[in-house]
Formats: C-alpha cells, structure tokens, sequence
C-alpha cells in the first residue's frame, strides 16, 4: 500500500518493495475476499438487456473453484497455456482466477481477433485449451484442424463443437486448493505487436500484480477509498483492461462493473457512468476525445467520478482542460507497456501534473533517458526511456524468443522503444517512437503482422504497413501497396483488401486507408523504409 502523502518527493524516496516469497494471483484476489467479505460485491454486471447482476466475492470464487476442478479433469495442468477469448462478464475474471488458482498461464486474446490471428497466437503459445463465449466459436473450429496442440474448447454460452460451461461445472466441487506459486512463476502471458515479424508473448510471472499496485493507487489518487468502484471500456484482454482494472481492483477488494458495448459510443458511456455509482475509470484518450464531443448533458449532475486515468497515447492540453471544465478532475496520464507497465504517471493530488507532459516515475519505478550505450543523458536531451531491472512489474520473457528477450535490454536498462527526455522540473516528455509501432485509439500495433496478411491478398505483391496522423485516434493504419501483375487499382478493390484484413487479423489492425504504389523504397538488403512513407504524411 502507498502510504498517503502530501509530497511526491518524500514518497518516492522513502518507498522500497515488501514483497511475499509466495504469491498466488487467483488466491489473492479471490481466495482471500471470500473468506474476509464474501458476500461484499466483486462484480457488477451490466447486461446488454439493461439488466444488472451482482456477483459476490463468495460466488466469484466459487465459480472460479469450480471452473479450476473441470479445467483439471479435461488434463490442464501446472504451466499449461489456456487461452481466454471472453467480453467483460463474470465468467472471464472466473477463468483467469481458475487458471491462476492451478498454476497454469492465461493467455487472453481480444475477441476482435479474426481466425488468422488467433490461429498465429493459439499455435505460438501451444495453448491447450480455450475458454470462448459463441461469437469467437466459428473462428476457432474453422481452424481447429490447423491447432494440434489444442485439446479442449470451452463455450460459457455453449454452441456446437464446443463444452458448455455450465452444464459441465454442474459436476465439481466449488472448492479447490491452489497450487503453491513463486513471484517467478509464469501466470499470465499477452502477445504484444513488434515492428517485424510475429507478434510476441510477453510472459509475465505471479509478481506482475504486485508490481502493478503502486501504479494503480498513485493515478487513482491513494485507491482505494471509501467507495470506490472501477470500470473501463478496454477490453480485458488487453494490458490495460487486465492489469491497469480488473486485477488490481480486485486485489483491493473493489468492485469492478463488467460492461462491454457492442460500439463505444459516448452517449452509451455517459448514461452508465450516471447509472452506476462508478467513482474510478480508465479510459483512453480517444474514446474521451469521443466523450468531449459529445457532452454529459442531463447525465452531468449524476456522476459520482473521483478519478480518471489514461494512457496508451498522449491525453493533450485539451482534454485535460475540458475534464478539468466540465468534470472538476484532473486526467492522470499513465504510461508503460505489456512488458512493463505502470512506470511514469501524473498524481494531481500530488502535483504532479503537467500539461505536454506524461508525469514522474511511479514509486518503485527507476526510469531515465538513456543512450545507446545505456548511459543516463542529460536534462533536456533526447533519448530512449528506459526502466531499471530489478523491477517486480517486468515481464519474465518473451515465449519462445530468447533473442528477442536479450535484445529488449541495455545492461540492467529494459528499453522501452520509446523516445523521451527528461525536463528541468523532472517530468518526463514523449517525443516518438524509435521503431514502426503504430497507436491507434489506444491499441499498439505492429506493421509485420498486417503486411504478412496483406500478402494473403490474391492482387497484394508488396506491402508496407505505417501510422499516418489522426485527430481522433492518434494514427490510423494505412497500408501501401504494390499490385500483383494483372490487377488494376480501383476503389472496390481497395476496400476488398482492407476487408480481407479485418476479418482475419482484427476489426482495430485494418488499413482505413489504402495507397497503391508502382514500387516501395527499400534498402539494400530488401527492407522496406517505412520511415520513408511515414514522411509523406
């Protein structure tokens, strides 16, 4: 717990890490309420009818027990992979605790993933099992036959092909001992997009939530408070929906509400803001970009909002005068990565808070600007943000890539990839990104990925993947490309190649603009120059 404190000098300095020998996930966040408060609320879920269901901490962790027992009978065991592909609904935060609980490793994947890109995730990590609801079904037995490794597909809404959730738990205990985990051992891995190549699991151990809390409770302004209640609208199969809400808040003890729209839509946020008592959110900064120009309106007097936190992308002068405006809040920007997140962020009751600016290191968090030869740069002086290891929020790995794990780090520096420096006040500045990673409404996504789809296209010869600037996203995916002999470009075809993305990779990674080319620029080795086509932008 974060002491409170009126300086951020005095609580950085004086914080060390207390951390546990053992460290089990699902026990701490599940296990443990059960017995203190269980019949205090864990989730609050908001169905798409409009009705709202209250699971308690008790009723959580027995589902979770029963779900652990039933994984265990179909043969999933310590170290297993068990893929998670479920909206905001309580039977998601059920699974994680499940596999947590076993000791084996969930492995969320958005359900905004097509067939391709689950194929890719699902054969990467050798997951041998996955827990779906009906929508992501069909996408997964089109390509069963291609996923050896897979044993057991799990519906909670049931479905053909598939087990049905709770018809099969009607047969298990609804207790169930946890295995004994380590802060190292592996629970929970999240594929992350680089600039070439497949995407990487980023593999992180049973200390990833411990790591997470200082973040949590310096953005939420001392989390958690009397009252408090956490919701956001990332899914949470992403690092920011997991490990920034769901997890931490239930670590606390505080509820989260569980509502996923089919399309995020301000008015829809506005309206369940105002009906909910939700007091703590993370949104990023595009869907509150979405929410500024659409304004609270007759729901403005019933919002019970004590802190908001963004990140993923920079929150702007802007938005922050209008949250200031039209909230009374301040927006705490947050700032880190899959691999290591929660590092910078701003705390306005604190001070710390900058316009232009992303905060100071979190306490716990020893991050500088460094060169290429990991040497700490000077004020003012442009280099690559870097964190300092030991640090109980990095991941352990990346599955299966040895290489690439080595090369994330500069001496004891985990390098972020990002480019920075450091004022004369000693807030920290996002200058851009050293590689080809594109943010798109909070999402980060890598080019190798899309451009190896892109070439799946009949009329694609060659493909180059960039960000191009957006008002509202940050950047939009475009793609160029280089026609195959005997097509010609025309709109239809563009729009035929843009689907041909979305529907295989995700609805967030396809190209909204297409641009054809006679030829790309490349090196002398045959890569593309993506910063060339960036610059035309």
């Amino acid at each position: 717990m974060l002491p409170a404190s009126a300086d951020y000098q005095s609580l950085y300095q004086q914080f060390r890490w207390k951390l546990p020998d053992r460290f089990n996930i699902g026990e701490a966040i599940s296990s443990k309420w059960a017995l203190e408060k269980p019949d205090d609320t864990a989730i609050l879920f908001k169905h798409g009818n409009g009705d709202t269901k209250r699971v308690s901490f008790a009723e959580l962790d027995q589902l979770a027990n029963r779900m652990a027992n039933f994984l265990t009978g179909c043969g999933v065991g310590r170290g297993d992979r068990v893929a998670v592909v479920l909206p905001q609904i309580p039977e998601t935060a059920a699974t994680h605790i499940a596999i947590y609980k076993l000791g084996a490793i969930a492995v969320p994947m958005a359900m905004l993933f097509g067939a391709e890109g689950l194929q890719y995730r699902l054969n990467n990590s050798g997951a041998c099992g996955v827990v779906l609801s009906s929508a992501s079904l069909e996408k997964i037995s089109s390509i069963r036959h291609e996923l050896p490794e897979l044993k057991t597909v799990i519906s909670v809404d049931g479905g053909e092909g598939a087990l049905d959730l709770h018809k099969e738990l009607k047969a298990y205990d609804d207790s169930f001992v946890s295995v004994d985990t380590g802060l190292d051992d592996p629970a929970l891995m999240i594929y992350t997009s680089g600039t070439t190549g497949p995407p990487k699991g980023a593999l992180h151990g049973h200390r990833v939530l411990l790591g997470h809390l200082p973040g949590v409770q310096f953005a939420h302004e001392f989390f958690p408070q009397e009252g408090d209640m956490m919701w956001t609208p990332a899914d949470w199969a992403w690092a920011g929906g997991l490990l920034n809400v769901l997890l931490p808040s239930l670590y606390f003890g505080v509820p989260v509400v569980a509502h996923k729209f089919e399309k995020f839509t301000a008015e829809q946020a506005w309206e369940l803001l105002a009906e909910l008592p939700i007091r703590n959110v993370f949104i990023p900064p595009t869907a509150l970009k979405m929410m500024r120009a659409s304004p609270a309106g007759q729901y403005g007097d019933r919002l019970s909002l004590r802190t908001v936190f963004s990140g993923g992308e920079a929150v702007g002068r802007q938005l922050q005068s209008w949250a200031k405006q039209e909230l009374g809040l301040h927006i705490n920007e947050v700032y880190g990565q899959t691999e290591c997140n929660l590092v910078l962020e701003s705390c306005g009751q604190l001070g710390v808070l900058k316009n232009g600016a992303i905060g100071k290191p979190v306490p716990g968090s020893q991050v500088a600007i460094i060169d290429q030869n990991g040497v700490e740069v000077e004020c003012g002086e442009t280099g690559d943000i870097a964190v300092k290891r030991p640090h109980p929020v990095m991941f352990l790995e990346y599955w299966d890539n040895p290489q690439a794990t080595v090369e994330k780090y500069v001496g004891d520096w985990l390098v972020t990839g990002d480019q920075g420096f450091v004022d004369d006040e000693g807030y920290f500045h996002f200058v851009g990104r050293d590689d080809d990673i594109i943010t798109s409404s909070g999402y980060r996504i890598g080019p190798g990925e899309i451009e190896d789809c892109l070439l799946g296209h009949e009329a694609v010869k060659l493909a180059a993947v960039v960000g191009k600037p957006d008002d509202l996203r940050t950047e939009i995916v475009v793609a160029f490309i280089v026609l195959a002999d005997g097509f010609c470009e025309n709109d239809a075809l563009a729009k035929d190649i843009s689907a041909h993305v979305r529907t295989r990779l995700a609805a967030h990674e396809y190209p909204r603009e297409i641009v054809f080319r006679d030829t790309l620029p490349m090196t002398t080795t045959g890569k593309i120059i993506r910063r060339l086509l960036r610059n035309e932008f």
